[in-house]
């Protein structure tokens, strides 16, 4: 049985990989580090979990031992779609690098950009990043990308297919053109394939696995739900709760709102939650990662920030809440179980609108998948609407607050020419005599202001206007939560319509 020590790898690198543990490398590790060593191009296709950022760190390691980096010129350079599969490459440098004296920056947003750039005033031997933060340290005069000899593409068709396209060719464009490239990808499509090939030179193609396929370790279901996040968010809950064997879960959402609203969901009926998605700062995303890696919470919600890459061991179980839009996300977010032999269950709820994608990822991995509790045909009836576990919408109960009292009931003032007389108001002439006698024969300017008011009131109802209605009920209200003003005289705005047509006719 083949060893790592078979596979030429350093005195000081099988050091630091036998005190981790390893004895036998993966076959994804077998097939790439030799030809690695030998300066090949490498385009390396395996499932995820099975080892590849070893296949990539161990040989550059041997390699890095001959030479000395200069300031501002790293050695190599390791390209990676998210922050944290950067932070986790470094991690591992730092595990199986640890009796070496090696320079290893890490280049990622969200964090100091001076920090940075004194590690790069030190000389990188290992440059990890992000595009972005790359191609900003270049515009800013702070790296020279002429000494890089090893270029590495983690989760290459992630890198090509999701908009990193130009920001790669023009990385490639700054490094030397005799630098020796590095593919590694758990989905190799045809058509990524072709770009792939614009950036290797004669590769040597490790192909351990059916490109797309998923682990045997994983157990998948399909569990079927209706349409409303309230009932997905149940049956979420229920599933959680049968599994027995659960240790820790990953449960997948397609947006970044889903994520949060669910977090709040099992927050509130009582499960260990966590939250990961790319809004988060990135202090917030490295302390959540760690207290899930720790066990501090069982569940951690998260979009597919999570689902690239990411080694948590023994993540015991993986939900897709949501059905991924693209069938390759499904083979990498049901890859966050299963690993390094383990076994690991997948499951995924699927709803009537989601059976598109449902058949492109069949198609995908060549496998039909087994359904829990019957399929979509199967379901119960849709369940009553649960107020408590729906968030709470905003913008719905602001309106109900702007057409209510303060005692709670509509406050809504009748228009003007929808006011009727009461069907039990005195006679006229009693009433012209109410008012004459309610109306001082000297007025003060208080309430001579006061007084205007009954008149405008007049004006209005003699000759309603339909466009003002709106305008007048918010200064009713207006008037009504703020009561500092001087105290009506008489009636105030309260006089009926008829009496003050009678009035001004006498008048």
């Amino acid at each position: 049985m083949t060893t790592f020590a078979d596979l030429g790898l350093s005195q000081k690198v099988l050091s630091a990989v036998t005190d981790a543990g390893y004895t036998i490398p993966t076959p994804i590790q077998l097939g790439a580090i030799p030809p690695a060593l030998q300066r090949r191009d490498i385009c390396g296709i395996a499932q995820t979990g099975t080892g590849k950022t070893a296949s990539f760190v161990l040989p550059m390691l041997t390699l890095l031992e001959k030479g000395r980096a200069r300031a501002r010129m790293p050695r190599t350079l390791i390209l990676e779609p998210t922050r944290e599969l950067a932070a986790q490459v470094a991690e591992n440098f730092e595990k199986y690098g640890k009796n070496h004296k090696l320079n290893v920056a890490l280049l990622i947003g969200g964090v100091s950009f001076d920090e940075q750039d004194r590690k790069l005033e030190r000389g990188a031997d290992v440059l990890i990043c992000t595009p972005g933060r790359l191609l900003d340290h270049c515009e800013r005069g702070k790296l020279l990308m002429t000494g890089v000899e090893i270029l590495v593409i983690d989760e290459a068709d992630r890198m090509l297919d999701m908009g990193f396209i130009p920001d790669i060719e023009r990385i490639a464009k700054m490094i030397p053109f005799t630098r020796q490239t590095l593919f590694f990808s758990a989905t190799m499509p045809p058509e990524i394939q072709k770009l792939a090939d614009r950036f290797l030179q004669n590769p040597e193609r490790i192909e351990v696995a059916k490109p797309s396929s998923t682990a045997l370790t994983v157990t998948q279901r399909l569990v079927a739900s209706h349409n409303k996040d309230y009932e997905k968010r149940a049956i979420l809950r229920d599933l959680i709760r049968a599994q027995d064997d659960l240790k820790n879960a990953i449960i997948f959402c397609n947006r970044k709102k889903d994520v949060a609203d669910l977090f709040r969901s099992l927050e509130r009926h009582g499960f260990s939650v966590g939250a990961l998605h790319g809004d988060m700062d990135q202090r917030s995303r490295t302390n959540m990662l760690a207290g899930f890696k720790d066990n501090q919470i069982t569940l951690l919600v998260a979009s597919d920030v999570a689902a690239r890459g990411l080694d948590i061991p023994d993540v015991s179980h993986v939900f897709n809440f949501d059905v991924p839009i693209h069938a390759e996300d499904y083979v990498h977010r049901i890859g966050r179980t299963g690993r390094a032999g383990r076994s690991g269950r997948a499951f995924t709820l699927v709803t009537k609108s989601d059976t598109k994608f449902l058949d492109a990822i069949e198609k995908l991995i060549g496998n039909k998948i087994e359904w829990h509790d019957g399929d979509i045909a199967a379901l119960p009836a849709p369940m009553e609407s649960q107020e408590s576990d729906r968030p709470r919408s905003k913008g719905r109960d602001r309106d109900k607050d702007r057409d209510r009292g303060r005692g709670g009931k509509r406050s809504v003032a009748p228009k003007a020419e929808s006011r009727q007389p009461e069907a039990h108001a005195a006679p006229i002439e009693e009433a012209i005599t109410i008012v004459a006698k309610a109306e001082p024969s000297v007025n003060t300017e208080s309430q001579k202001a006061d007084n205007r008011r009954p008149q405008h009131g007049a004006r209005n109802s003699m000759r309603p206007n339909p466009a003002n209605d709106d305008q007048r009920e918010r200064r009713q209200r207006h008037h009504r939560d703020h009561d500092d003003g001087p105290t009506p005289v008489g009636f105030g705005d309260d006089i009926p319509a008829f009496m003050l047509i009678v009035a001004n006719a006498k008048g």
